[in-house]
């Protein structure tokens, strides 16, 4: 039995990145033999086991063919006779299908080194296309800031537009599409991750609606997030599974963006118990700073502070058929008492409103 770290790791450190997980593939062994050792099983589809010390995933070198549709559309095979060279000709690009042995030696039969030293992505082998979540993880690797700058090759190129061409997309599972997307808008260049899929035609379906991609590098995955919905006529999050503080956000920074500044005060008055500033307080002001909201931000703030500098709790003393209208009339007294000749500041009226 041998054992290699193979792929995203081994190419990190090639290139200087200190690399946050490491994959093993073990070469000459079975399932058997790896329990045997005190490795855990955990893989479904594969055998992929768990080290005993480390926690680390352990695979049995493997060949795969296609036998079905999306990422999961295959047939694998894993015998103590499978090579290593095999199992690194079923990886997606050269630079991830580089291994390295105990002794600290390369072993590197698919020209991974020299792609790596011409910052080129290239397809290991032409089963490239038969996996569509390649395609993805290619926009995923453009926002790696060691590998943003990296060419992609012509080849490779036609490989990928393929697969957006066919419908393999369409068997990939959502909650795997927003792996790739919570990664993605974890970097500070979150923005290559739709650039590439736009040029490349991989959109559909899963960001057919989106149009524009200005992000604010700086900010948390969230608030990124938030910045395309907004961008995008909040039409995103319908093709994919969010987790639910995604789905909060969306819907709240919705709300927040309905707000008209010269709206009557029973629209008004609705609009703000869906917001709920009490509860939302933290995420008001932080959405509120994305440049979306910058021609009526101080108008959101200054609404806010206005009710959160009442006490509300009145209203629990209230029977339960004037409880609304009570609210009713806290929400008119600190909002827009009073509209006077609306000024204008960058094209946009603002209400003057006056606190009790």
């Amino acid at each position: 039995m041998k054992i290699f770290q193979v792929g995203g790791s081994v190419r990190d450190e090639i290139l200087g990145v200190e690399a946050n997980d490491k994959d093993w593939v073990v070469v000459g062994s079975s399932p058997e033999k790896m329990i045997a050792k005190g490795f855990k099983p955990i893989g479904k589809d594969f055998p992929v086991f768990l080290h005993p010390n480390s926690n680390e995933e352990y695979a049995l070198a493997r060949t795969e063919r296609k036998s079905g549709k999306g990422y999961k559309g295959f047939t694998f095979y894993y015998d103590e006779t499978v090579t290593l060279e095999e199992d690194l000709k079923r990886r997606d690009f050269t630079i991830n299908s580089i291994a390295k042995d105990e002794n600290g030696s390369l072993l590197d039969p698919h020209g991974g080194l020299e792609d790596l030293k011409n910052r080129i992505f290239r397809q290991t082998s032409e089963s490239f296309s038969e996996d569509p979540l390649r395609s993805i993880r290619y926009a995923k690797f453009k926002t790696y800031p060691h590998l943003a700058d990296f060419a992609l090759d012509k080849i490779t190129e036609e490989s990928i537009k393929n697969i957006g061409k066919s419908n393999e997309l369409n068997h990939l599972s959502a909650d795997r599409i927003w792996m790739e997307l919570r990664t993605a808008l974890s970097s500070p260049k979150s923005a290559n991750f739709f650039s590439s899929l736009v040029s490349l035609g991989l959109t559909d379906p899963w960001f057919s609606k989106i149009s524009s991609f200005d992000i604010d590098e700086s900010n948390s995955p969230q608030l990124k997030w938030i910045e395309l919905e907004l961008q995008n006529n909040f039409s995103l999050h319908k093709s994919l599974e969010l987790p639910k503080e995604f789905i909060d956000l969306t819907n709240l920074s919705f709300q927040l963006a309905a707000v008209d500044i010269e709206e009557n005060q029973e629209n008004l008055i609705d609009k703000l118990e869906k917001i709920n500033f009490h509860r939302n307080q933290k995420e008001v002001e932080e959405i509120t700073k994305l440049k979306f909201f910058e021609n009526k931000r101080d108008y959101l703030i200054k609404l806010k502070d206005n009710i959160l500098s009442k006490d509300f709790s009145i209203l629990g003393e209230a029977p339960k058929e004037d409880m609304m209208k009570m609210k009713k009339d806290l929400y008119i007294e600190l909002s827009l008492i009073h509209i006077s000749e609306p000024t204008r500041r960058r094209g946009i009226s603002y209400a003057v409103f006056c606190l009790k």
